[in-house]
C-alpha cells in the first residue's frame, strides 16, 4: 500500500510529500490524515524549525478527490465531515509553531490553493498554474479559500479567481506577495531550501508571533464557509456534474 505522506529531515528542515502521484496528490481522508500528523509530528520535534511542504509527481495538489466526493454523493452521503477535517488540518498549519512554506508545481487548485493559502510561504516553478477552481465543477470551497485567499492575494483578484474558475501561471501570483519566489527546474530545489532556511535559526519568538499574525473572526468565517458548501450540496445533483466532469476528461 502506498503511504499516502512521505517525510525526511535535512538539517532543521522536515520536508512533507504529498505521495498520491497517480491522482495528482488529490485529497482523500488518507492523505489529509498522514498530512496532519506529519505535521504535527515535526512541530514536536525539537530538531526541526521550519516545514516544507511539496507534492511528488506532476502536480502540488490537484484538490480534493473528485472520486471520492462522486461516491459520497451516489450514496446519498455529503463530505461535510470530510471537509472539516481538511479545513481542521489546515487551521492547525496556519497556526502551527514553526513556519510552513509550500513549494508548489504542476497545478495549485482548488484544495491545493487553500492548502499552499494556509501556509507562511509559496515557492513556485516555472510552468505552475494557481487557481480556486471550484465552480467549474459546480463545487464551493470548503478549506478556506474565502476566507484565505482575499487575505493573501486582494480582493479584486480573490473574486475573479472564485466567480470564473480560473488558472493562473504562478508569477501572476508574485505582485501580492503570495508566492515568494518562482524559479526555473533546475534552481527550484536550492531556492525552496533557502527560503525555508531563511526562517532557521532565529530566536525563540516565531510561535508567539504567529499567534499575533492570527486573523480575528477566521474560525467564524470558516464554518460559514463549510454551512455554504453544505447548502450547496444539498440543493445541487453533485454526482450528475462530477460525471460530467470525468465525461469530459475521458474524450480528451
Amino acid at each position: 500500500m502506498t503511504t499516502a505522506v512521505l517525510t525526511e529531515q535535512s538539517g532543521a528542515v522536515r520536508r512533507i510529500r504529498l505521495n498520491r502521484p497517480e491522482s495528482r496528490n488529490s485529497i482523500n481522508p488518507e492523505l489529509i490524515q498522514a498530512l496532519d500528523n506529519a505535521v504535527a509530528d515535526a512541530m514536536r520535534d525539537p530538531g526541526t524549525e521550519a516545514v516544507v511542504i511539496s507534492g511528488n509527481g506532476p502536480s502540488f495538489c490537484a484538490g480534493a478527490d473528485l472520486r471520492h466526493l462522486r461516491e459520497l454523493a451516489r450514496a446519498g452521503g455529503d463530505p461535510l465531515a470530510f471537509l472539516g477535517r481538511v479545513s481542521a488540518c489546515f487551521t492547525r498549519l496556519e497556526t502551527a509553531t514553526k513556519p510552513v512554506i509550500a513549494a508548489v508545481h504542476g497545478h495549485v487548485v482548488a484544495g491545493g490553493l487553500e492548502l499552499a493559502l494556509a501556509c507562511d510561504a509559496v515557492v513556485a516553478r516555472t510552468g505552475t498554474v494557481i487557481g480556486d477552481g471550484h465552480i467549474r465543477n459546480g463545487l464551493l470551497p470548503g478549506a478556506g479559500s474565502s476566507v484565505r485567499l482575499p487575505r493573501k492575494v486582494g480582493e479584486p483578484l480573490a473574486r475573479r479567481l472564485m466567480l470564473t474558475g480560473e488558472l493562473l501561471p504562478a508569477e501572476h501570483f508574485v505582485p501580492s506577495g503570495f508566492v515568494q519566489a518562482v524559479a526555473e527546474e533546475g534552481e527550484f530545489e536550492a531556492t525552496v531550501t533557502a527560503v525555508a532556511r531563511s526562517f532557521t535559526g532565529l530566536p525563540p519568538g516565531q510561535a508567539r508571533m504567529k499567534r499575533l499574525l492570527a486573523a480575528p473572526g477566521v474560525p467564524d468565517a470558516l464554518s460559514r464557509e463549510l454551512d455554504m458548501f453544505a447548502a450547496h450540496w444539498r440543493e445541487r445533483d453533485i454526482a450528475a456534474e462530477l460525471d460530467r466532469f470525468f465525461d469530459q476528461r475521458a474524450v480528451r
